[in-house]
Formats: C-alpha cells, structure tokens, sequence
C-alpha cells in the first residue's frame, strides 16, 4: 500500500529515495518497469513521479559527455565580498558553460565548473570576473584528467539486484559516438532541462514522426549519448555535508588513488587538476563526524599527503540543473 505521508518538500520517504536512485541508474526508465523493480504498482510509480518531478524537488536531465569535455574544463574558486555572494553564484549559474556552481561556508567563497571554448573561457575570467567589484580574487584549476562525474554517484536505496535489473545496456558499436546531425543535436537539445520527456512530446516539439524520435533515441542511447543526472539537493537523502576536498597526492601514487576514490560510495566526483593541488574530490556525507571518519579512514590508508576541505553552504546548479533551495 501506499501511504504518502511525506511532504517532498522536506523530506523523502524510503519508496521515493527507491525512485531516486532508480532514475540515477536509468533517468528515462518507464513506470512500468521502475514499478516491477521496486515491487510497487506501476499507477503509484506514476503519482510518486508526478508529485516529486511536478514540486521541483527531483529533475532528470541529459547530461553531456563529460568526458568529452573534461580535457580543458576549468575549476573555478571566486572569493567574494561578503553579501555579495549571493549576486555572483546567480551570475555564474545563468551561464550556459557553467553546469556547477555552489556557495562554499562562510559566505566569501563560490566554486564552479566552467565548460567553455578559449575564447569564451578568456572573457570570463579575464573581462567579466575582474570588472566585477564584488570579486576579491579567483583561481582557476585545470581539469587533467576525469575519473569520475556526478552521474555515477547513487544514494544507496536499491539492492545490487534491483539496480542491475534497471541498468540499461551498455553502449554498443564502435568506440567513437555516432556522428550527429541537425536534428540528433536538437533532440538532445530538447532532453537538456528535462530527460524524461516522453517521445510523443518530443516528437511534437521537434515536428517529426514519433517513430523517427524513437529510431533517434535508441541510436544516441547505443552510442552512449543520453547519459542522465537526477537533480535533488541531497539533504532529502539525508546528506547535510557535501564537500570539495584538494588533495595533495604523490605523483606515483596519482591515478590509483583517483581510481580508488572513484570506487567509493561517498565520492560523486574525482578529478586530476592542475594548481596546488593535483586531485579534486567531491564527497558527500551524512554529518562532520563521517566527514572526519574519511579523512582519517579513506584518505589516509591513500597516501594522501595534505587535504584542504571546503564545505558547500549551498548548491545553486548541478549538471546545468538550477536547485530548488529549501530552506535553512
């Protein structure tokens, strides 16, 4: 039976953090068959889905190729006056080539990632940040090399067998994604904000046979290309420390470690960077005391020879996802 006693505004009950992580392993999955997983009816899928992606308080949405990307994506560290964080997290977060930007605790600090060309990355950090009076100072960190992206991370409410069961296939065919044309980049286009348009809307935007929109899909799927990121501030997990750890690691000892803290259910992002620090890793946590805990019980057994730990206050944009702020 379904009892919806959960307000999603608050909080999330055990069947909607199920639905969570199902849409983290396949973000377009029906609900019939989300509903044969879980073990629920397919018309509670539906209201369950309705009233969590109809509040705001989860969004799926295409994710690009992050790998692509990665090589020449910017790590981005603005110190700002304060009270005047607020106005540059916004500015940041309406950009187009920014997918993340979070405010950092204290109140002077916003993090971000910059995908963008030379050209467009040179107006930002040499015209439009130091034209800005409310920026103190920024750095920026080189993306090197990705081991993982926040796409892989799951919240840990499905058993293995229940998400396997979900998994779609691998991507099939040659290494190379498929070459795209006009109409493959404006269907990806139309998934952008949200990932679970159904295909009669999709083909109804796009003005074309809903077969064609189905034929496209599966051939974009195939080639890896309809990777997908559930938005949810993850207090409605029961995460309330979510923090970018710098870390100072021996040269030798760099991709193992990178590839260990890839593996951990805690990481939603690890990545090679240039700058003081040489990985970049961001973790999530249930309180300070676990934050400790991986510190000391992760991260020294790694090697790691220093850490600087800055804490995300607030996260305005996830993978191109404005969030809906809750309060406090």
């Amino acid at each position: 039976m379904d009892t919806e006693t959960t307000d999603p505004a608050t909080a999330l009950d055990a069947l909607d953090r199920q639905l969570v992580h199902a849409l983290q392993v396949d973000g377009r999955a029906e609900p019939g068959r989300l509903a044969g997983v879980l073990g629920v009816s397919a018309r509670t899928v539906t209201r369950r889905l309705g009233r969590l992606l109809g509040t705001g308080a989860v969004r799926v949405v295409r994710m690009p190729d992050a790998r692509a990307a990665a090589l020449g994506a910017l790590l981005l560290r603005v110190r700002v006056l304060r009270g005047r964080v607020d106005a540059i997290a916004l500015a940041l977060a309406a950009q187009d080539a920014v997918p993340f930007v979070d405010v950092m605790l204290g109140g002077q600090e916003v993090s971000a990632v910059v995908l963008a060309d030379a050209s467009a990355r040179d107006r930002l950090l040499h015209g439009r940040l130091p034209a800005t009076d409310a920026v103190l100072e920024s750095t920026a960190h080189a993306v090197l090399h990705l081991f993982v992206d926040a796409s892989a991370w799951r919240c840990g409410a499905l058993t293995d067998a229940q998400e396997a069961a979900l998994a779609p296939p691998p991507a099939a065919g040659p290494a190379l994604p498929p070459v795209l044309d006009a109409l493959d980049h404006r269907l990806l286009d139309a998934l952008g904000a949200d990932a679970r348009r159904s295909h009669a809307a999709l083909a109804a935007a796009l003005e074309v046979p809903e077969s064609t929109v189905r034929r496209r899909l599966h051939r974009l799927g195939a080639g890896g290309l309809l990777r997908t990121h559930v938005s949810v501030d993850p207090r409605l997990l029961g995460v309330t420390v979510d923090a970018n750890l710098w870390l100072d690691v021996e040269p030798g000892r760099l991709a193992a470690t990178g590839e260990a803290l890839a593996r951990h259910p805690q990481v939603h992002g690890v990545l090679a960077t240039s700058g003081p620090s040489n990985l970049m890793a961001a973790v999530f946590c249930p309180d300070h005391a676990a934050l400790y805990r991986f510190q000391t019980e992760v991260l020294g057994p790694l090697g790691v020879r220093r850490v600087e730990t800055a804490i995300v206050a607030r996260a305005v944009k996830r993978a191109g996802a404005r969030l809906r702020q809750l309060p406090g």
